[in-house]
């Protein structure tokens, strides 16, 4: 990644007399006092190269999650631009090296060694919890900061050690969120809790499980689908005949968008209801009409904060909408900078420790804190609706 200079000292063609050994001699000595003068010059006067701190993300850059891992390559790119247009760090430019872990554990603990390997500062990802989660682990070991901007499970920083942190809300916060939802409006209807298997997916359902015992809700089905299929007519069929009316998924659009697709072909006109997963236009690219109406749980959108509109503009001339967790990888950099800037240095031991102690950080997410284990303090969750191809927060439902 650094730059390098080379220089060559062009040879002339010499004449019978350096033949001789005391002028060969003569002739070395003075060919590299001119030699290490001719260097010394082209020094001095040469522009100074910037010296450059590597960043990496890591995501699912190819496969069915690949519209994430877009996502998150563009966000910390943005970043990485924005800042070094400004100076960069302390005089020394940002440079960013992408991962594509597939979202698969061994994958991720690869891309890890590799990043370790190419001495990266800061980690903004990964982006599946079941990646981030073995990832760290390496990253800890390294003494390697690790800022996911979109890994929920709650295990990423209940068992992470002192490396981890998320600007993204964990699952039991977003499922219990969504399980009390149900309970209020569904009461006394059949409800069906399904997840992908996923460390993700598996918290979200758990959590709005637990919710939903606890307000005295039955739950007509409770099951977990192998990701992957190119349809789930059987779970649909199941579905159907227990004639369920809500649907709740803890698992990727992917999943969620045929699931969907074959219950609507079905004639079922049951409620799905989703995660932050969800909020990526290739679910109705998948789902189609299929998709209409259907909600999901999220942060409040960032694409309406103010400190946000500047950088979500440069985007758009681009040509591309920052959709989903872009602003959430873009914001994971700008948590790394100020702790690096308060902290006077890229030491990862004191970036982590600054973060952890809850001061408050200005990001195009608005202001965050971090507590002592690495999540955002009081997380806030909205309601998001897919309508006519589009979704967007919908502050109807309550």
């Amino acid at each position: 990644m650094h730059e390098q200079k080379y220089w060559e000292l062009s040879r002339g063609q010499m004449g019978p007399a350096f033949c001789r050994e005391d002028v060969i001699r003569d002739a070395t000595g003075f060919m590299t006092r001119l030699f290490t003068a001719t260097l010394l010059v082209l020094f001095l006067g040469a522009t100074p190269v910037a010296a450059e701190i590597l960043i990496a993300t890591a995501g699912p850059m190819t496969g069915g999650n690949a519209a994430f891992g877009e996502q998150m390559r563009r966000g910390v790119q943005r970043a990485v631009d924005d800042i070094n247009a400004t100076g960069g760090f302390r005089g020394e430019r940002l440079a960013l090296t992408v991962g594509d872990d597939a979202c698969d554990p061994r994958k991720a603990v690869e891309v890890a060694t590799g990043f370790v390997a190419q001495g990266v500062k800061l980690v903004a990802g990964h982006f599946c919890s079941g990646a981030s989660i073995p990832a760290s682990k390496v990253y800890e070991t390294a003494g390697i900061v690790q800022i996911s901007p979109a890994s929920t499970n709650p295990k990423l920083t209940e068992e992470g050690g002192w490396n981890v942190l998320r600007v993204s809300a964990r699952d039991d916060a977003q499922g219990t969120f969504a399980g009390e939802y149900i309970a209020r409006h569904y009461r006394g209807k059949k409800i069906a809790v399904l997840n992908d298997k996923s460390p993700a997916g598996a918290a979200l359902a758990e959590k709005a499980r637990l919710a939903l015992e606890q307000a005295g809700v039955a739950i007509a089905i409770m099951e977990s689908y192998t990701p992957g299929s190119k349809n789930y007519i059987e779970l649909a069929q199941r579905l159907q005949a227990s004639l369920i009316d809500v649907v709740y998924i803890g698992g990727t659009y992917v999943e969620a968008a045929i699931i969907i697709r074959d219950l609507r072909d079905l004639g079922s006109v049951a409620q799905l209801i989703g995660a932050d997963s969800l909020v990526a236009d290739d679910f109705w690219n998948v789902a189609k009409e299929s998709g209409e109406g259907t909600l999901m749980t999220f942060t409040p959108d960032p694409q309406k904060s103010e400190p946000a509109r500047s950088v979500i503009q440069r985007f758009l001339a681009e040509g591309y909408n920052p959709e989903g967790h872009t602003l959430y990888a873009y914001a994971a950099v700008q948590a790394w900078v100020k702790a690096a800037e308060a902290t006077g240095g890229t030491d990862s031991a004191k970036i982590a420790a600054w973060l952890r102690g809850g001061s408050p950080i200005s990001t195009v997410l608005g202001e965050l804190r971090f507590d002592e284990k690495g999540d955002i303090r009081d997380p806030q969750f909205a309601w998001y609706r897919w309508s006519e191809g589009k979704y967007a927060e919908d502050t109807t439902t309550q």
